[in-house]
């Protein structure tokens, strides 16, 4: 099993600003490279202090030209709010400028607020998505195409220039429930997934309908992958745990403003409000702990047949604890799941930005 540190940037207040947001982002993907992490992923969001970044490729080229080896995935970019004659060279040319190590993440929205004040309702957003994947995918593949869909309407366009490689970078679908991960693995796409808050159980449906659409597929679905994401921190100790567990707690009381509550956000920052769960329940579906408890509830994803594990440590904690964890990972938790990961490249962190 892989590992990939997801940069999903927190920006408490003002006082933080862009530049000192993403250098500490750019910081961890530095680090991610040289410890041997398979992939560092970047989300996209806009108009909110939460999961910021409102230009996954651009920073997918700043991070390539800081980093040597690392994959770059958008974990994911939101396919409804872009025009895809405009996107589809933009993913061209990011392609090329991160050396090909991009991956294209994809999804259809998540937060209602941020959809609706770009013009794209929830309710419309998954035929807009199957749409915008569909005039993507045609477009990365083929020469002189036009369309007449309900969204999209054009006539005969090339998109310049073309791809490196037919069809453009690896796409990956962002996909929860266990029929969507089977059928979109049959359409030859990498997937990304999440339990969220799901049973264990629940974890090995969605595992297994990947695998099982994989197989299907024969010599087609070989190098197919699965990436699975969930929130981890490696603490120090018990202490050092409990706080981190606070921490995540009061952050998802944001997330769950945006997520599936009423979207209550002034001046860029959302409001946090009472978690419905409780403070038990958050350390239940988060993987904060020390490093053996940490190997321990890693390793059914290891078992299942997770490719890749996709580890979200941004929840609040500082640069420099979050650093610290980044590297504990690598040298603590990464060599009980043998060969996955790369070989360090080198030790310490450049200066970026």
């Amino acid at each position: 099993m892989k590992f990939s540190i997801q940069l999903s940037a927190y920006y408490p207040n003002h006082d933080l600003g862009g530049r000192q947001l993403y250098r500490n982002m750019l910081d961890q993907a530095i680090l991610a490279d040289q410890l041997g992490f398979d992939a560092v992923s970047i989300t996209e969001h806009h108009l909110i202090n939460i999961l910021l970044m409102p230009a996954p490729l651009q920073f997918a080229v700043k991070i390539a030209s800081l980093t040597e080896s690392v994959t770059i995935m958008t974990s994911v970019v939101v396919l409804p709010i872009h025009d895809m004659r405009v996107y589809a060279g933009e993913v061209v040319c990011a392609d090329i400028f991160t050396d090909g190590r991009l991956m294209l993440g994809v999804g259809r929205g998540a937060f209602r607020f941020e959809m609706d004040r770009l013009g794209v309702p929830m309710e419309t957003s998954r035929v807009r998505f199957d749409e915008s994947l569909a005039v993507l995918q045609a477009l990365l593949s083929e020469h002189e195409v036009s369309w007449d869909g309900e969204f999209y309407r054009f006539d005969p366009l090339t998109i310049m220039p073309r791809p490196d490689t037919p069809g453009g970078p690896p796409i990956m679908i962002a996909a929860l429930a266990p029929e969507a991960i089977y059928h979109s693995t049959k359409r030859g796409f990498h997937i990304q997934t999440t339990p969220l808050s799901g049973t264990h159980e629940h974890m090995l449906e969605q595992v297994n309908a990947f695998h099982r659409a994989r197989d299907e597929m024969g010599k087609a679905g070989q190098g197919l992958t699965l990436s699975l994401s969930r929130v981890a921190f490696l603490a120090r100790d018990e202490r050092d745990r409990r706080e981190k567990i606070a921490l995540a707690h009061h952050y998802y009381g944001q997330f769950d403003n945006v997520f599936t509550g009423d979207g209550i956000v002034e001046d860029g920052l959302i409001a946090p409000v009472p978690r419905k769960v409780s403070i038990d329940r958050t350390e239940e579906n988060l993987h904060v702990c020390t490093t053996q408890q940490m190997i321990d509830e890693f390793a059914p994803y290891a078992e299942a047949g997770v490719d890749r594990f996709i580890l979200n440590v941004n929840f609040g904690v500082n640069q420099q604890e979050t650093l610290d964890c980044i590297q504990r990972i690598a040298e603590e938790v990464m060599p009980a799941f043998g060969d996955g990961s790369r070989e360090p490249v080198r030790s310490g962190v450049s200066g970026c930005c």
